[in-house]
Parts: structure tokens; sequence; C-alpha cells
């Protein structure tokens, strides 16, 4: 099947349907020939995350817009506008092969109109981008909701943050400590000719020059290493499990988080929580590679219908948020998340956060945790839970990493570096 049709499908359901890239995507990749796999996951990235931007020229360059029913083909122009831009495709070709798609659409109507438009564009390149210089959607690949909360939030960072968010993220690898050391697996992986540097925060992480397929990372499928970024790595640094502990990692799939702590302290128990089945089922294919044992459940971590009643010594609540850290790596986010799913998302935080509270025993530590650069979903989450809850006090966190917040430390996403993330650490007065 065409790799180009297979990417308007995934497409349409993404930005038609509201569903997520990774869940559009992995029926179009069974697809298509193995060779032409990283074709459309391009494809796909590519448009999500300048989508804003593409989205402006298109319009820009049609008369009127398209009917919700023949949205597809502008979807296509988006497509073709892409490949144009930010790709080594000739432009020959990419305006050959998107005239071809409209006709495999079943809308030979389109041929003639996506053809004009892709080589007016080519034409008049510059005069569209100066004509587009004042649309801050079109200058940044942002909607215009999200760049107001990173300019009002992070006035001196907000650009960096862009930046990062529209850069290619970085492949990073967190080395089983029970197998081996560090430089150790950096040694083997230089043996296999992969470039590859230590990370500067995290004592178990390994940033590739260039990203791979773990198959051929070495010692993968026997547990040796995972892939997991810097950021989601000091989690179980802050944590710090402790032989004979019982911890609860909330909202833990796909398991990687689950994983490294016991990695970190093999003698500790752990229920793993999620509400999802589906990603629950990947928390235990997780474990199961790297040999690991833990209590996994479904349920949801702002309710207590699974809890036992035991209380737990430590919980990892990594709770559901905008994501807005981590777009680079689902760029999806940009076009799926509003301003109005930080107001919701902020309340359900704040429940999850006082009903595992409830769980923790005396003395014990809770880390609030988010893949987030909102100040709404992070520090002022914690700043509302401490007011009601006078036996919540906060463990300032002495690290040399991220940006100090009245609670907690704020990482933003950095370019060939970790992720954005939250972390507040709390501990229970006795």
């Amino acid at each position: 099947m065409s790799t180009r049709l297979l990417a308007i499908d995934t497409l349409v359901c993404v930005l038609q349907q509201q569903q997520s890239l990774s869940q559009a995507l992995q029926p179009a990749l069974e697809q298509v020939s193995p060779r032409d796999k990283g074709l459309l996951q391009e494809l796909c990235y590519g448009v999500l995350r300048w989508q804003p931007q593409l989205d402006k020229i298109a319009k820009h360059l049609l008369q009127k817009p398209f009917k919700k029913h023949d949205y597809d083909v502008h979807i296509l122009i988006m497509l073709g506008l892409y490949q144009l831009l930010y790709t080594r495709i000739p432009p020959h070709a990419a305006i050959g092969e998107s005239v071809e798609t409209a006709k495999l659409m079943e809308k030979d109507w389109a041929t003639g109109l996506v053809n004009g438009v892709l080589r007016r564009f080519q034409r008049e390149q510059e005069e569209i981008s100066t004509a587009l210089q004042g649309k801050a959607e079109y200058l940044h690949a942002h909607p215009q909701w999200l760049l107001a909360k990173l300019q009002h939030n992070w006035p001196e960072h907000w650009q960096q943050i862009v930046s990062a968010n529209n850069a290619y993220p970085p492949m990073t690898l967190r080395v089983n400590q029970q197998q081996q050391s560090r430089d150790a697996y950096l040694q083997t992986l230089i043996q296999a000719g992969i470039a590859a540097h230590a990370t500067p925060f995290s004592p178990w992480g390994i940033t590739l020059e260039q990203a791979q397929d773990v198959q051929v990372l070495p010692g993968f499928f026997e547990g040796s290493v995972s892939v997991q970024d810097e950021a989601a790595q000091l989690a179980a640094t802050l944590l710090a499990p402790q032989a004979g502990e019982h911890l609860l990692d909330a909202c833990c799939a796909p398991g990687g988080k689950t994983a490294h702590l016991l990695e970190s302290c093999p003698e500790a128990r752990i229920t793993a929580l999620d509400l999802d089945y589906q990603r629950q089922q990947r928390t235990r294919a997780t474990l199961s590679r790297l040999g690991l044992a833990a209590q996994v459940l479904q349920g949801d971590a702002s309710q207590q219908n699974w809890w036992d009643g035991q209380l737990f010594d430590a919980i990892l609540a990594d709770v559901p948020c905008s994501a807005t850290g981590v777009i680079r790596r689902h760029p999806d986010i940009k076009h799926l998340r509003t301003s109005e799913d930080i107001v919701a998302l902020a309340e359900l935080q704040l429940a999850i956060l006082s009903n595992l509270w409830q769980m923790l025993k005396p003395g014990g530590r809770l880390l609030y945790a988010t893949c987030s650069v909102l100040p709404q979903e992070n520090n002022r989450i914690v700043e509302r839970f401490l007011k009601q809850q006078p036996e919540a006090q906060i463990i300032p966190l002495d690290v040399p990493w991220g940006l100090p917040q009245s609670c907690g430390r704020q990482l933003l996403p950095q370019p060939g570096g970790h992720d954005g993330f939250f972390y507040a650490l709390l501990t229970k007065v006795v």
C-alpha cells in the first residue's frame, strides 16, 4: 500500500478523529514493508511536529477552506509542504507523489489543485514566509494557547522550550545496574560501532548519537538495557527505595519507572498500578524482559477500591498530565491538547495526590512527578495540596539539575538532552 496514503489515513485519525499518534500509527506500520516504516513515521511525526506552521501556509495558499469531508486534501497539502520544507526528498518527487496520492484517495478533482498549490509555494516561498511573519503559530509551530502559557510562565525560557519541542528527540538508554556498570555498557556499544555518551545527571543513562532499533542494542532482549529518557530516570534516585520497603508506583504504565525502582533495589516490594488494561500488558512485558517481579494491578489512582489497606513506605505519583515536556516525542499533543484540558488535569492531579496520601505511612515519602512544563500542573498543585494537608512537608531537593520552584524542581526540555519533567518530594510528618 502507498506509504503516503497510509500517512494521510493516520493523520486523518489524529487531526480529525482526535486519536493519539501512537494509537493511529501502529495499524499503518503493519501495512508497509520494513524499508518503508521509517518513511511513514518520518512523514507522520514531521507533519504533526510542524502542523501549526504548515496549516498557516496551506490556508495562505488556498482561496477557501475545504469542507469537512475533504479535509484530507488539506492534510495532503500539509504533507507535501512538509516534504518540501523539511526533508531531502527532491521537490519534483514530493509534488509528484502528492498528486498521485490524491488519485489514490479517489479525489482526482484535487490533483490540479494540489499540484498548483505546491508549485506556487515552491516559487513564492520567500514572499509567503514574509507575509506570515506576524503569525506566532507560523513562527513557532505551536498552538496559540500553548505559546501564551509558555510565554507567561517562562518569560526567559519559552523560546528554548519551543525550540526543543520542535527538535528531534534523542534516544537515551538506562543501563541495568544489576547486570553491569554504565561504563562497561558504553564500551560494549563502542565495540558494536554505536556512538554514545553518558548522561550528565542520571548515573545509569546513556544517550546515543543516533537513534537505533532496539534489536541492534547489545543485550537488550537479555535485560541489559532499557530505553528511557534521562529525566524519567531521576525518579528512582529521588525516591531511593530501600530493602524491605513496600512501594507503590501509581499510574505506572508502561512500567519503565517500576523496573528502574526494582533495578535500584531488588529487595524492595513494588505494587504497580495503572488504570489502562492494555498499557498494563506493556508493564508486564517490560518486567518480563528484565526478569523482574512486581504486583501489577489495574485500578484508578484517584480511588481506593483496589487498595488492600496496607500503608506504603513510599509512593511514586507520576500523574496524568498535559505531557507538554515531551512534545518532541509526541507532537500530536500540539493538536490534541487544549487550554481547557489543563484545568481538568489539574483537578485530577490534586485528587490523585490527595487520595494516595492516605495510603502513605507516617514518616513515608511521596514523589510527585509529571512530564509537564506548566506550573499549573506542577508546583501549584503541590502548593494547593500543602495547604490542605498540615502533616505534609516538602523535602528540599539538593540536586544539580532543574530550576528550583516554590515546591520541587522543574526540568525544561534540552536539545540533545533530557525531556521536560517536574519532581517534588514530600514526607508525612509523624
